[in-house]
């Protein structure tokens, strides 16, 4: 063994930063798991709720009470989920345990995919920084540790999918685009927001094989084929339940609905969701998860028709929030949502970073910039017209940090040919 060299060198930085990263989400998990134990959230805790009816072998449903088959939740999560309840019990202390615990693991490997893009496409510098930066990112080790829901796994996926689909510039092999296709599939039915950029990262690819003279056309086929067939079950058991086509989840008109209502005081008016109304509740029951979803669509379609001047105030608004977090600092509002200035400060810092970064990105590969730009732009556009969450945005966190990383170590000064796919 040369002299310089040991064990220790030969591990991958990435593998130091996703085992600190996973270290610091699990010494959080016991001061915040509590919260998950209260009756009330898990009574609305709607993963949990359609995970539980797997588990007791009631099938894939009964979301916000005993009500059937739904479409409201994509499957992958929720099955996850079921797995966990079918080894440490429905709704458990241990399960809500493991639930973090698996939720903080694929928080942590995001360092993965977050520093091999940078340290290829932006050098080891840029790499180093956004690497520590995601292993402890406040929005990283929050939702690692104290978030239930899929936002995690779907994190983790965007950023594989976006250094595949990088990497895809360097090949035109069939077996390849079918990968990406099938981990594209995968991530819609973990959250079909993913559609609003996977697929256009892919044609941005395939856009760059033919500048190159390259192969696209059955590069592009195999992709397409390879999603359609993830996706097809999914969407057979949800006509075959509803008599409809619904691509993924069927939620989108109450989304709409809860939205844009007149109501301002926050970013949604929870009290119109049935998990909070009764008379919401009733009305599902009574008509059905089809019929409602329309009924709602209809309502909020209405409201705005009515009110363009207040849908264009709140869309503003709505931007807003999801780039700094800021809704009020009325003393009201801020009463029930006492960490909002701790987060806006965080959240615009992280902004500000990720933009200048991205001018800097631009300004060196401009097709490298676009990439960002696809996703920056096109991942929260459903969110501005509907209503958005604090963890609505967060998938696209790693990016954030990357970005803000090239702002903060610079990197190389010219474009990088993409590695190697395997």
């Amino acid at each position: 063994m040369p002299a310089n060299s040991s064990p220790s060198s030969r591990v991958a930085p990435y593998v130091l930063m996703a085992a600190v990263a996973l270290v610091v989400r699990l010494a959080v998990i016991p001061f915040v798991y509590g919260d998950w134990m209260d009756p009330f959230v898990l009574q609305h805790w709607a993963f949990g709720l359609v995970a539980r009816s797997i588990v007791l072998g009631h099938g894939f449903g009964n979301v916000f009470a005993e009500t059937g088959p739904t479409a409201v939740l994509p499957p992958v999560y929720t099955y996850l989920l079921a797995g966990i309840f079918k080894i440490f019990g429905i709704e458990t202390k241990a399960a809500v345990l493991a639930a973090l615990a698996l939720n903080s693991l694929f928080s942590a490997l995001t360092c993965v995919p977050v520093f091999l893009f940078a340290r290829q496409a932006l050098g080891p510098r840029v790499a180093k920084w956004a690497g520590w930066g995601w292993a402890f990112s406040p929005y990283g080790v929050y939702y690692g540790a104290d978030w239930a829901w899929s936002t995690c796994l779907v994190t983790l996926e965007l950023a594989c999918l976006f250094l595949f689909a990088w990497r895809l510039e360097s090949s035109s092999r069939t077996r390849d685009w079918l990968r990406f296709g099938f981990f594209g599939g995968i991530a819609a039915l973990t959250e079909p927001v993913v559609l609003s950029v996977i697929p256009l990262l892919g044609i941005w690819t395939i856009y760059q094989l033919y500048r190159q003279k390259r192969p696209w056309k059955m590069p592009l086929a195999a992709a397409a084929l390879a999603a359609i067939a993830v996706l097809s079950p999914w969407f057979v058991r949800n006509y075959e339940v509803f008599h409809r086509f619904i691509p993924v989840r069927s939620g989108f008109g109450l989304e709409f609905y809860m939205g844009n209502n007149g109501y301002s005081t926050r970013w949604v008016n929870s009290s119109l969701h049935p998990n909070h109304s009764d008379a919401e509740l009733a009305e599902y029951e009574r008509v059905g998860e089809i019929a409602y979803m329309d009924h709602k669509l209809k309502q909020g379609k209405e409201y705005v028709r009515s009110h363009p001047g207040w849908f264009a105030w709140m869309t503003g608004r709505r931007i807003v929030y999801v780039w700094t977090g800021y809704w009020s600092f009325d003393r009201a509002y801020l009463k029930d949502e006492p960490l909002d200035p701790p987060n806006i400060l965080v959240d615009t810092t992280l902004t500000i970073l990720g933009l200048l970064g991205l001018r800097r990105v631009f300004r060196r590969d401009r097709a490298l910039g676009a990439r960002f730009a696809i996703v920056l732009f096109f991942f929260p556009l459903a969110y501005y017209f509907t209503h958005c969450e604090t963890y609505y945005f967060r998938p696209v966190d790693p990016l954030i940090v990357v970005l803000a990383a090239v702002f903060v170590a610079g990197g190389s000064r010219h474009a990088v040919e993409p590695g190697s796919i395997g």
